[in-house]
């Protein structure tokens, strides 16, 4: 029957009654029966236990009582509501004595939570960042941010304003010339207290110094959420540290050139190079794409008189500009 009802392009469920097949269950309750030949265009009569033989012709069918057939198709469906019902309760019973051992003691059985995949990481940063009562401390390494991520950050934020709690962000200095990172700091206004650094730790959220997020993978696929109050407590002291010297978003950086034409950032990737880092890790740490990145790097070489990679090391090392005050 299935084999015929594909071949006369009518797919069927052997659950649901199709258009045909209420319209030819419509015309046997009329007439008392149906014949037989009719029902290739809908099958689904026969599956539904809709008609049965006539017992005085087999070439025509019988309508089932429309009350009857209600009651045999729900009957397994009922059969199954109180399955599940019964397996709700027993599942109940089954976790109300571990419900009781985690009231005990909650924050060592969630110290450390691994949230994979963006999708969660964001609802579980939402989520935890709305219930912000007091304080919010935030890192956001970078040149800048891509713009649905800022709007990301609106979305959290702007909920904050006007509630009392204090609220401070580290920058790298090459996000203060990203219009984005500059139109973000003008949507959130003066609540948000902002400072910049040449270098800075990766991505850190602290929220309320009782839960804070840090990333477990490069690619941002991972992040941990910590409630280790040990744990937070260091990275509060990290924040702090790096807080004590950066300048201030409203202050001009620091960027002196010196006699010998070497300016701040070109020491920090000379100070990079020297400990061995590549160029794609140097543009990583400081915030900028490799190409400018690359630009300095050059610089640098021209102004110590550099040939090769090789001799920039040593030209670095010998002419003293690490131990010169940024």
């Amino acid at each position: 029957m299935e084999k015929k009802a594909q071949q006369t392009g009518h797919p069927h469920s052997h659950t649901e009654l199709c258009e045909a097949g209420a319209e030819l269950y419509a015309s046997a309750l009329r007439t008392g029966r149906i014949a037989r030949s009719e029902l290739d265009s809908a099958p689904c009569l026969i599956d539904l236990a809709l008609l049965h033989p006539d017992p005085d012709d087999a070439q025509w069918l019988r309508p089932v009582p429309p009350s009857a057939a209600l009651a045999q198709l729900l009957q397994p469906i009922e059969r199954d509501i109180q399955e599940r019902r019964r397996l709700t309760v027993a599942l109940s019973d089954a976790f109300e004595p571990f419900m009781a051992i985690s009231a005990l003691d909650p924050p060592t059985t969630h110290a450390i939570t691994v949230l994979e995949g963006l999708g969660l990481i964001n609802a579980t940063l939402d989520r935890v960042v709305a219930g912000c009562r007091s304080e919010l401390l935030t890192v956001q390494p970078g040149g800048g941010r891509s713009a649905p991520a800022v709007n990301q950050g609106l979305g959290r934020v702007l909920p904050l304003l006007g509630r009392g709690i204090k609220m401070r962000t580290l920058y790298q200095h090459t996000a203060r010339r990203t219009e984005l990172t500059l139109d973000y700091l003008e949507r959130v206004g003066p609540e948000v207290e902002v400072r910049t650094l040449e270098e800075i730790i990766d991505r850190l959220i602290i929220v309320d110094r009782e839960v804070a997020f840090i990333p477990a993978r490069r690619d941002r696929q991972v992040a941990l959420e910590l409630r280790h109050p040990g744990l937070v407590h260091y990275l509060v002291g990290v924040f702090d540290q790096f807080w004590q010297v950066a300048v201030p978003i409203s202050d001009e950086v620091p960027y002196n050139f010196k006699a010998d034409g070497i300016t701040g950032v070109q020491r920090s990737i000379a100070r990079l190079l020297v400990e061995g880092h590549v160029d794609e890790a140097i543009a990583r740490r400081l915030g900028m794409n490799v190409r400018t990145c690359r630009g300095h790097i050059a610089k640098l070489a021209a102004s110590l008189g550099s040939g090769s990679r090789a001799q920039l090391g040593y030209l670095i090392a010998r002419s003293g500009i690490l131990d010169q005050e940024r």
